[in-house]
């Protein structure tokens, strides 16, 4: 059975914090703000991975109430949604995400998001596709105040 899954993860952006996409550190005068280290790129895709396998959502398995998961590295709890999927008999065909924000340009970045990506998953960096996008300077995104990321996969059992 293929199945799909949706996912979408939005975070504010301040000064002075460490931006972290797709598993790196992004050079910026800004970073996302979380309960976790705000992953965006991590966090749409693994909502996306729940929902395709009916497993509810990020919140669910990982609460913002938790200690446990305070300032966590996302791509821990990526592995652990990687191992909820198998241990429910699913693989990952493809991933497929896009990136939103004005600043900073990511393009020279995202083959080492995907390198970063596919080893924590475990598959192939050509079954991973980030793209990253501007607002045109409109939105929460165009004014520099957040950043969000959209995820769409495709799952077998």
């Amino acid at each position: 059975m293929i199945r799909i899954g949706f996912g979408f993860d939005v975070h504010k952006l301040e000064n002075n914090q460490d931006f972290l996409i797709g598993g790196i550190k992004i050079p910026h005068t800004k970073g996302a703000v979380g309960y976790s280290d705000a992953d965006v790129l991590i966090h749409a895709i693994c909502d996306a991975l729940l929902g395709a396998a009916a497993l509810r959502d990020i919140g669910f398995f990982f609460p913002d109430k938790s200690p446990e998961f305070k300032n966590i590295d996302s791509k821990i709890l990526l592995k652990k949604v990687v191992s909820l999927l198998a241990e429910n008999g699913y693989s990952i065909n493809n991933i497929d995400s896009t990136i939103c924000l004005q600043k900073p340009k990511l393009s020279e970045h995202i083959p080492e998001m995907k390198k970063v990506l596919a080893k924590t998953i475990q598959i192939s960096e050509g079954d991973i596709s980030i793209k990253a996008t501007t607002t045109e300077m409109l939105g929460f995104e165009g004014r520099e105040e957040g950043v969000s990321a959209y995820a769409v996969v495709l799952i077998n059992q």
